[in-house]
This record gives C-alpha cells, structure tokens and sequence, in this order.
C-alpha cells in the first residue's frame, strides 16, 4: 500500500469539498489504515514538493490543503465514482494527438489523466470515450499546454450495433470483471467499531478508484454479456452509505463523508 495514493483517498471522501486537513488527523487516521507516524509524515512532505498539497499555518498547527491541480481530479474521480451519469447519447468522445517525442515526459502524465477521465486508447495516439466530460478534456488538453497537438470531437457511431472489437481493444473489461467478482464475493458483515467502518470504507474506496483505470463506467449497450460493472456499482454505493453512517463518530461534523 503506498501512504501518498491513500491520502488522495481520505482528501477524496472525507476532507471534501474543504480540502484542507490538520496533519494531526491525517497521522489519526492513517494510522487506522496501519501507517506509521513516519510513514505518514514522509507521504505528506514528498506531495508538497510534488505540488499536490499546500502547507499552511494556523498558530502552532500545520494544515495541508489541496492543490488546485489535485482538487480538479478529486472531482473527477468523485463524478466517476459516485454518479450513474446519463443515458448513451450514441455518440462516441474522441481525441487524437500528436505529441512530440521531446513532450513525452507530458504526454505520457497527460496520457495517465486521460484514463482518469474515462477514455480508453483502441490505437496509438488514439483515444475514445462514450461518455467522458468534454470540457473535462479540453481543461486537460489546456493544462499541458497541447492545444496544438490535439484535436477532440464528437463522433456518430456507424451502425446500430456498438462495435465490441473497439470496446475490447480500448478498455480492459477483463480484469475489472475479476476484479468485480472478487468484490461482488466478498461477505458483508456488520463492523464492530467506528474505526474498524473507516478502515473497510477507506480500503473499498480505494479500491473502486483503481477500478476506474479499466472501466469506464461504460453504458450496458457497450458492455459484454454477463458484465458485472453496474451490479458492482450498486453494490458499492450500497456498502459505502452504511459505512459512511458507521464511521462518521471519527469525524468532525464539517468532515462530511456524505455527499
């Protein structure tokens, strides 16, 4: 488990939309999901000089908030994650660059974002979504400064029936299908403790946002028979209110865990 990909998580579901938390809670609450004190405070030291949070002082107390880099993605996570989104409107997002080779250190983390946002590659430099926010996208493409290597639009799909073979080649249905019935397995017992809700709600929800990196949230059309994306959803956001309701001791009130 690494400390700083968790951080993101407790910022995500619990410290949003202040985004901003005491370094004491963070230890407190790392510490429940088996983190050193050390460890903790490492991951919070290499995020500031990575950019993704900010120190700040308030008397004697040291406060981290998030960039406004990394807040962007917690909302883009936070649509992805806990939203159904709307109906296929049949069209597909596509988006095609052509970065330099002397860019590809940026087009390899734009790359990284894209997935993020839902698109899938189906061939190199090739990108496609049914369902990814444009404006997401062209905030993206404006970020690293590619507006000159990108070009993203809109497409009708050709026939009435949605191609599989692009589904299959641009998204990685295969491992988010183990994966959710791995989960979908899982026996659901009752908690014995505040703390012990956190560490399953923080685990589960940690888990669902690697989930996003394979699947996409794709409309049933789109998905092959049997898939199990949208029970696991359901699943998901079923255990996450219960555990939301069972943790919430641990929390101060303005550290809504609910939306």
């Amino acid at each position: 488990m690494r400390a700083r990909s968790y951080l993101f998580t407790l910022y995500m579901e619990y410290l949003y939309p202040e985004n901003r938390a005491w370094v004491g809670d963070l230890i407190r609450w790392m510490q429940l999901l088996r983190f050193s004190e050390p460890a903790v405070r490492a991951a919070v030291s290499r995020s500031v000089k990575r950019g993704w949070i900010i120190p700040e002082k308030e008397g004697r107390r040291a406060y981290y908030r998030l960039s406004p880099r990394v807040a962007w993605q917690v909302e883009r996570v936070r649509e992805r994650l806990y939203g159904y989104g709307a109906p296929w409107d049949g069209r597909w997002r596509i988006l095609v660059y052509a970065v330099p080779e002397a860019k590809r250190t940026v087009r390899d983390r734009f790359r990284n974002e894209l997935i993020l946002l839902g698109f899938g590659t189906p061939a190199p430099g090739v990108w496609v979504s049914p369902n990814a926010s444009l404006e997401a996208a062209r905030d993206l493409v404006g970020f690293y400064g590619l507006q000159n290597y990108v070009e993203l639009f809109q497409a009708e799909r050709f026939s009435a029936t949605p191609s599989a073979e692009l589904v299959e080649k641009a998204f990685n249905l295969k491992e988010a299908q183990a994966r959710y019935q791995a989960f979908l397995a899982q026996p659901v017992s009752q908690p014995k403790t505040p703390e012990e809700a956190f560490a399953r709600l923080t685990h589960m929800i940690h888990q669902a946002r690697k989930n996003l990196f394979l699947d996409p949230g794709l409309p049933p059309e789109l998905t092959p028979p049997g898939f199990l994306g949208q029970q696991a959803k359901e699943r998901f956001l079923e255990l996450r209110g219960r555990l939301v309701q069972q943790a919430r001791p641990l929390f101060p009130s303005r550290f809504a865990a609910a939306d």
